[in-house]
């Protein structure tokens, strides 16, 4: 059976079905941020953990992050519930994102779509778990002793944008399994090739550790290099397992 609907839909055809699984995906994410902002303060109170355990205690014996504009509190709830409904959203985003590109798929694949959502759903949550219990707190308290002999002011805007880029920076990056699942469900990729590449996928996970991560230091960004290193073996053997014949073709090509 051939291949239809991608093939025969046209360009704004593509648009068109591209705009409506947008359009989804912002309603669920607006549906969840609604949700996330009955419960803001709890969710802030969690999301600055990491920093606030490293900070000294202010003049009531608590801890807390500095605001410097009137309206800094209240656009930082938004960011917060904004960052709360993306993953709590993301199960249903990234079955909209399936819907796009079913229709390039054969019959037999479209039954993916359950391994397809949990798989990018699990990678992407476990990524921003790694950031959230392991990378930011590390970073908070590599800056934080840095700047040990000052006094530390902590804005709420300037810790919460490094928040967004490191959390989603990593969940994003978690993702390679399923990506290179893809890839070589469609032939782009192989094992020998992610192999042959191995040496160079290693330099290219350091040098995205050192842009990803937000402190300098080596032992911040072993440890987020080392995850995607294993990340990466078991994108090989992803790639191995979707092209079984793969080894077997090569054989019978050099006896040829």
């Amino acid at each position: 059976m051939t291949r239809k609907r991608t093939d025969e839909m046209s360009f704004f055809e593509h648009l068109g079905e591209l705009r409506k699984r947008i359009v989804w995906s912002l309603a669920f994410v607006f549906l969840f941020f609604l949700a996330s902002w009955t419960v803001v303060g709890k969710l802030y109170h969690w999301l600055s953990l990491p920093v606030l355990k490293f900070l000294p205690p202010g003049p009531g014996g608590e801890s807390k992050l500095a605001f410097t504009s009137l309206a800094e509190p209240f656009m930082m709830y938004i960011k917060v519930a904004f960052i709360s409904s993306l993953f709590a959203a993301s199960p249903f985003i990234f079955h909209q994102l399936w819907l796009f590109i079913s229709p390039a798929l054969f019959p037999k694949e479209k039954r993916w779509v359950v391994p397809f959502v949990f798989a990018t759903t699990f990678f992407f949550l476990l990524g921003g778990a790694f950031g959230y219990f392991i990378v930011f707190p590390l970073a908070c308290k590599f800056f934080l002793d840095i700047g040990s002999d000052f006094t530390a002011i902590i804005t709420i805007n300037d810790y919460f944008a490094l928040a967004f880029r490191v959390l989603f920076g990593i969940a994003a990056l978690f993702e390679l399994p399923v990506l290179v699942f893809l890839l070589a469900k469609l032939r782009i990729v192989s094992a020998r090739f992610l192999l042959r590449y191995f040496k160079y996928a290693i330099v290219a996970i350091f040098v995205l550790a050192a842009v990803v991560t937000p402190t300098p230091d080596m032992i911040t960004q072993t440890l987020f290099a080392v995850p995607m290193i294993l990340l990466y073996l078991l994108s090989i053997l992803i790639a191995r397992i979707v092209n079984p014949g793969e080894k077997e073709e090569k054989g019978r090509e050099r006896e040829e």
